[in-house]
């Protein structure tokens, strides 16, 4: 090649815009940490079992063990599309737990009005999603 001639300019990648927010992911978000947060409060309520309600048997104690364990699992599984009723059969499931002590079916009640408020805010997003007024769809985001 001579100085005169110049190489060919690369062609410049198309910008591309970023992909919008998903406004589920915050939500799936609580929702695991909803989970955990349970699965730590039933776990807690052992030793409340084991020094009030006579002991922990191997019936209790293994109820509440894997009910914890499920609740840890099931907060990776978020994405799934059957997640909010497996998320509510364990809140059926901790409520039961309260043929053990009163403590259990207590944290159940505490967690059932969770959960209610978890899908009130799934309903307003989902709301705010069908009439297009979440700010991830306003024109223009981003600038």
């Amino acid at each position: 090649m001579s100085e005169s001639e110049s190489p060919e300019p690369e062609p410049e990648p198309e910008a591309t815009a970023p992909a919008p927010p998903d406004p589920w992911k915050g939500l799936r978000g609580v929702m695991a940490g909803a989970l955990v947060l349970e699965a730590i409060t039933v776990l807690l309520a052992l030793p409340v079992v084991a020094d009030i309600a006579g002991g922990v048997t191997w019936v209790s104690g293994t109820y509440l063990v894997v009910l914890a364990l499920l609740m840890v699992a099931g907060a990776g599984l978020q994405r799934r599309p059957w997640a909010i009723p497996f998320n509510l059969g364990l809140q059926v499931l901790v409520l039961i737990g309260g043929v053990f002590h009163l403590s259990i079916a207590i944290i159940g009640i505490v967690f059932l009005v969770v959960w209610a408020f978890i899908l009130l805010l799934r309903s307003d997003v989902k709301h705010r999603m069908d009439e297009g007024t979440l700010p991830s769809q306003r024109t223009g985001h981003g600038s």
